[in-house]
């Protein structure tokens, strides 16, 4: 297996996406784009990496879409953040990136595993693999989401 993985590797898939307004709050969020919602539906959860600094995301779903309103430390912050820094919003800011503003979204790992980033700038991803789906729906059990 490769021990890094460039944005710009014939086995990643690199759409645009657009950042957004989260419902009535001022806060960003990432829209996911149209060619990736075949790949990925509401509740699901992924790992989404923001300038070298991986993070764990729910997938969630408005009236225009899918969207992803944070990105946070481990799975379990996603499920529940609280009070935990939202990474996905200090890269916006980190970034000087605007509402409506697009960005680039690597699809490392269809279903599992993106990158998100400046457009124009390279990335490069360190190899993931997704828990197997039986260990997957045992932790949800476990955390009361099964």
């Amino acid at each position: 297996m490769t021990d890094r993985i460039p944005s710009d590797h014939a086995s990643v898939r690199t759409v645009r996406g657009k950042l957004a307004r989260s419902g009535g709050t001022r806060r960003p969020c990432l829209r996911v784009p149209d060619e990736l919602a075949d790949s990925l539906d509401a509740g699901d959860y992924v790992r989404l990496v923001l300038d070298g600094d991986a993070a764990h995301a729910r997938v969630s779903e408005d009236a225009t879409g899918l969207v992803i309103r944070g990105a946070y430390d481990d799975k379990s912050l996603a499920r529940d953040p609280g009070d935990a820094p939202n990474r996905l919003v200090e890269w916006v800011d980190a970034n000087d990136r605007p509402l409506d503003s697009a960005v680039e979204v690597d699809e490392v790992e269809s279903g599992y595993f993106y990158g998100v980033r400046v457009p124009g700038r390279r990335a490069v991803y360190a190899p993931s693999t997704p828990p197997a789906d039986s260990l997957a729906s045992i932790a949800e059990k476990l955390d009361g989401d099964g």
